[in-house]
């Protein structure tokens, strides 16, 4: 009976796979790819996804072992089947960081549904593309996400690591039902402007399992996007997850329905943040809920700021951005800033609806100055065990 239930399991997995296996595969070596990271392949990766994208039956692009070096690209559709991305090597971006940098993308799936993007490495090369951003050089090029999705819909990203975008690792720009799951995404924590990944005008985005350490937000959820839902993420260093920045313009749509449950934060500068600069808007951010989130040496670890200004150079009005409906409910840890927890919210549109409930966070400094609160045109209620201490 052992052996015969054994025998039954290995006919389904078989079956399983058969399902799942797309009917074609497009294999970039045989479209003119190497693998030796020095041969240009993008026309060959080009010439593959041409094939994948027109054939009636799915399909799957193959990257196999080696290191692929790869310009600027877009992957187009709208495609007549389902494509597995299947990358078992390494791509690379060229080394002058010109290439790639004019480009606002490196490589971009644009207007593509019914895809997944499985495994294998991306390498941008973005230390020279920082240093020239550091030393104020004027003649910089724009800079190029890592791997973006614009207008795109029901896509998984699973098991990729990207390493040194020059900007934004992970852009998604007008699309939905987006999956994110078990990447790894690093670069230093000096390098700026790298979030890891960035949301902006799309809904139904999930982010799960995934680890990000990087020079500025581990997410950033940008106006228009709703029911955005993260998890076990492993964050830091960076800036933390961030709702925002909001308030860019005064005609901004609002973001909603954004979840972080069950993550970790690390020597970030920021825990879960609010962020939006102090201007007239239209904007607004409502119904957000952070849980179960611990920090670890955390600088903010609990913030919304509608006075943002980066550079010291903002215009000192009051947000328009109405902030409601937040709940903050068992974050644990420790911050490596006096004020735990601080609500520094418009004095036009005063954030409401906020709820604290089982929060302790400690300043590692104790000895000799005492955990606080800070809050500013703030109103809200708390439950459970608080510390410290609310202002309300």
């Amino acid at each position: 009976m052992p052996k015969l239930a054994t025998f039954s399991w290995a006919i389904l997995l078989v079956l399983i796979a058969a399902v799942l296996s797309p009917a074609a595969a497009y294999n970039v070596v045989n479209f003119g790819a190497r693998g030796d990271g020095r041969t240009d392949s993008t026309a060959a990766f080009l010439r593959a996804w041409k094939a994948a994208c027109s054939s009636a039956t799915p399909a799957a692009v193959s990257v196999p072992r080696g290191t692929y070096l790869v310009r600027s690209i877009w992957f187009t559709g709208p495609c007549r089947s389902r494509i597995l991305f299947e990358i078992s090597g390494t791509i690379v971006a060229p080394n002058n960081y010109n290439d790639i940098g004019k480009s606002e993308f490196w490589i971009l799936f644009y207007k593509v549904s019914r895809l997944t993007v499985v495994g294998g490495t991306l390498d941008a090369k973005g230390s020279k593309f920082w240093s020239c951003r550091r030393g104020g050089n004027n003649h910089c090029p724009v800079g190029a996400r890592s791997i973006a999705f614009q207008t795109c819909s029901n896509v998984v990203v699973s098991g990729l690591t990207s390493l040194n975008s020059q900007t934004i690792h992970i852009g998604i720009n007008e699309c939905s039902n987006i999956k994110i799951q078990n990447v790894k995404i690093i670069a230093p924590s000096g390098s700026p402007n790298t979030d890891g990944i960035h949301i902006a005008s799309s809904r139904g985005i999930t982010i799960t399992s995934s680890t990000i350490r990087t020079g500025d937000d581990c997410v950033s959820v940008g106006p228009g996007s709703m029911n955005v839902y993260m998890e076990k993420i492993g964050c830091g260093p960076g800036h933390g997850i961030s709702v925002g920045s909001l308030g860019n313009s005064f005609n901004e749509e609002g973001v909603q329905n954004v979840t972080v449950i069950n993550s970790v934060f690390t020597k970030t500068d920021n825990g879960v943040r609010v962020k939006s600069w102090a201007r007239p808007s239209g904007g607004y951010a409502k119904n957000l809920n952070f849980k179960n989130l611990i920090m670890r040496n955390v600088a903010n670890p609990i913030i919304i700021d509608q006075k943002y200004c980066p550079d010291y150079r903002c215009p000192h009005q009051s947000s328009g951005v109405r902030v409601s409906q937040v709940t903050y409910k068992n974050i644990k840890g420790t911050s490596s800033t006096q004020a735990a927890m601080t609500f520094r919210c418009s004095s036009s549109n005063p954030c409401s609806g906020i709820k604290l409930q089982d929060i302790k966070l400690t300043y590692v400094n104790t000895l000799r100055r005492p955990t606080v609160s800070y809050c500013e045109n703030a109103r809200g209620s708390s439950s459970g065990s608080v510390f410290p201490r609310s202002c309300w």
